[in-house]
């Protein structure tokens, strides 16, 4: 009997070990601040206040991306428990999507080999190993924005007339991506198409797309929370579309000012080393170039060039730019990638041992970043101290903040109730930049009731007189020790925890409330 793994069942077994190998990674490190805090916190918080509509960040609307984030992260979270890990199995699904994806589309207008190269490739990369288990809407946008892609390119490559079911797939992959992260769900995959059908002169096919079903479809799963949230809020699609998205991209007074060329390291640093075989790519290579292996056809050479070019230049245009907005490039750039190392590098006798040891190398490079990473944010996570917080606390108790916002907090600590955020927010309104302040005053515009969480520096003093009060505050801001009734609980790393009440209050608890919120390791019952 013949137990031999076929070249299909060895790909398969491949990927499923490339993705449990992005689980064991993502176990390994705290959650990373700001992102992985702000956006798993507002997950927790959906689960736990069972609002499902409105996105919350410490009790207050959140409405800078639509909610498929933290839809999925409440369901994680609600499926197995509040931890670091649950929120990353999200992202994780994502760019394994996004890898299956490449492997059956390279294996369709390519071979198994290629299809196979460029899974690893992509697989043993960065932006798998590391984005893949990063908390943001990025991976999920980009995996969308690829199926998208694959979906339109095959629906018009199967004839003379788009395959319809292919199409409408398309249509619902830009739903998907419009719920992950707004209008460049649509756009992105709209615009390489596009390009795409002009360079090939297939433009004419468009007619024949099942645009009344396809259509219809992308507003059954796109549309309804976007209508339901702005009946609710009336101004949420301006807030939403013209000053998240439009004004983000067309502005320069936001954060991460670039220059034009930050992309082009962006991306050899997220497909390092495989990137570079993708100059052998620049011009198509004759079909013999690649030896044994089956030429791919030039539409498929151009789509992935067009792919990678079209969303490269739309990103470089903005001054604010973020390394995650270019993950969407990185299927085409792999399938490029492994194109080049069959021309390069598969007819030499050591081809086999140099993939398996550059494979090896970017393992070890993810495994260096995920085992130290902890080591060097230390002093920017308030993990430390959520911990001390949720051993001793009550769950009515209050935790105030000021000076800067503790991300991770409330998530490590399970709390029940928004912090009090102390600030000059008239003042902060109008000289504050883009940052963690504007995020919650804008959000409070929205809510006049959760608004109420922001409050004057003078509320301290009242609430270190109050037994049942903390404080957070950065290690250096020394506010609190000259008021009365705050005294130090905990030093953490970089953060300082401060207990309210006189030393009698403090001896006198609500007696028919224990201490400990679900944070807590501890077993309390003891």
């Amino acid at each position: 009997m013949n137990t031999s793994l076929t070249e299909r069942q060895k790909s398969w077994l491949t990927l499923a070990a490339l993705w449990l190998l992005l689980l064991l990674l993502a176990a390994l490190r705290p959650l990373a601040v700001p992102d992985e805090g702000r956006y798993g916190e507002i997950g927790r918080w959906m689960l736990q206040s069972g609002d499902w509509l409105t996105p919350r960040l410490n009790g207050i609307p959140f409405f800078h991306k639509p909610p498929y984030l933290y839809w999925l992260e409440a369901m994680s979270l609600a499926t197995f428990g509040v931890n670091a890990l649950a929120l990353r199995l999200v992202p994780a699904l994502h760019v394994g999507l996004m890898i299956v994806a490449l492997y059956l589309s390279a294996r369709s207008i390519s071979s198994e080999q290629i299809a196979r190269r460029a899974a690893l490739m992509l697989g043993t990369s960065l932006t798998f190993l590391i984005g893949g288990q990063y908390v943001n809407h990025d991976m999920l946008v980009a995996c969308w924005i690829g199926v998208a892609i694959w979906c339109f390119a095959f629906a018009f490559m199967a004839g003379e007339k788009p395959n319809a079911t292919l199409a409408r797939l398309g249509f619902a992959a830009c739903a998907l991506g419009m719920l992950s992260k707004g209008l460049i769900g649509i756009a992105l995959p709209g615009l390489v198409i596009f390009v795409w059908l002009l360079w090939t002169r297939q433009f004419k096919k468009v007619r024949h797309l099942p645009w009344l079903s396809g259509l219809a479809l992308f507003a059954l799963i796109a549309l309804p929370w976007f209508v339901i949230a702005q009946q609710k809020y009336p101004q949420f699609f301006d807030y939403m579309f013209i000053n998240q998205q439009f004004n983000r991209y067309t502005a320069a007074s936001y954060n991460n000012p670039q220059p034009w060329w930050f992309y082009l390291l962006s991306v050899v640093l997220l497909l390092f080393p495989w990137v570079f075989f993708t100059l052998s790519q620049v011009r198509r290579p004759a079909s013999q170039s690649l030896g044994a292996a089956p030429p791919m056809a030039k539409e498929w050479w151009s789509l992935c060039w067009i792919w990678v070019v079209a969303i490269i230049t739309f990103f470089s245009i903005p001054n604010s730019k973020l390394i995650g907005y270019v993950l969407p490039v990185m299927p085409a750039l792999a399938l490029l990638s492994a194109l080049g190392w069959e021309r390069a590098m598969a007819h030499r006798a050591s081809a086999g041992k140099i993939f398996v040891g550059l494979c090896l190398l970017n393992i070890g490079i993810a495994l260096a970043i995920v085992t130290q990473v902890g080591k060097v944010t230390r002093t920017g996570r308030a993990q430390d101290i959520a911990q001390a917080l949720a051993c001793e606390a009550r769950p009515s108790d209050t935790v105030y903040v000021s000076d800067a916002f503790p991300y991770d907090l409330p998530f490590y600590a399970q709390t029940g109730q928004a912090m009090v955020v102390l600030g000059n927010w008239p003042e902060l309104r109008r000289t504050v930049g883009d940052g963690w302040q504007r995020e919650l005053f804008e959000g409070a515009d929205f809510d006049a009731q959760a608004a109420k969480v922001l409050q004057s520096p003078a509320e301290l003093a009242k609430a270190g007189a109050v037994p049942g009060n903390w404080f957070a505050t950065q290690t250096g801001n020394r506010v609190a020790d000259g008021l009365t009734g705050w005294k130090l609980f905990y030093q953490g790393a970089g953060w300082a925890l401060y207990q309210s009440g006189s030393p009698l209050a403090a001896e006198s608890p609500k007696p028919a409330e224990h201490k400990g919120l679900p944070g807590c390791k501890d077993q309390r019952d003891k």
